[in-house]
């Protein structure tokens, strides 16, 4: 077991980085023209992983998600991780879309990138751990080998390489 190497494949957002960019984003809401008087605003509930977007028209909406997305980019926080949600009017003549920050890969993501590595043949064990992937191999080429191949998939939600040993 000494001589074997491992790194896991996770999907998860820094919360902080998140926490700076909404702070941002209203700031420069609040000092736009093309926002004066109006009741646009970003709430972010850190329990539940989500941003709440409001605003008077679905334009508006448009343009603070246009907003929100330049300042989450800026800090590095991959759009990948951002599941936006269906338009909705909400109370005085306002919309409201709730964004979902994904936090873990899901089981078929996990099922997919297992898969993805099997089909390298080379010597890897990849096994599914609750919302992260874990691939062992004694060969820290192969390892470099897996990432490298990962890296050039493009998955529908973001993928990040942590705890490699």
């Amino acid at each position: 077991m000494a001589d074997e190497h491992s790194f896991d494949i996770v999907s998860r957002v820094d919360m902080q980085e998140v926490t700076n960019a909404v702070q941002q984003s209203v700031k420069e809401i609040q000092q736009r023209f093309d926002f004066k008087g109006s009741k646009s605003s970003i709430e972010l509930n850190k329990e539940a992983a989500e941003m709440t977007l409001v605003s008077d028209d679905e334009y508006k909406l448009q343009s603070l998600t246009e907003i929100l997305k330049a300042k989450l980019v800026k800090r590095s926080v991959s759009l990948k991780s951002l599941g936006f949600g269906t338009v909705e009017k909400a109370a005085g003549d306002t919309v409201r879309q709730v964004v979902t920050l994904q936090q873990g890969i899901s089981m078929e993501g996990a099922k997919n990138i297992v898969k993805l590595i099997k089909e390298t043949k080379l010597k890897v064990q990849a096994e599914i751990q609750k919302d992260q992937v874990r691939v062992r191999a004694k060969k820290i080429d192969d390892l470099q080998t897996v990432m490298q191949m990962l890296r050039g998939k493009d998955f529908d939600f973001h993928v990040e390489f942590i705890n490699y040993r």
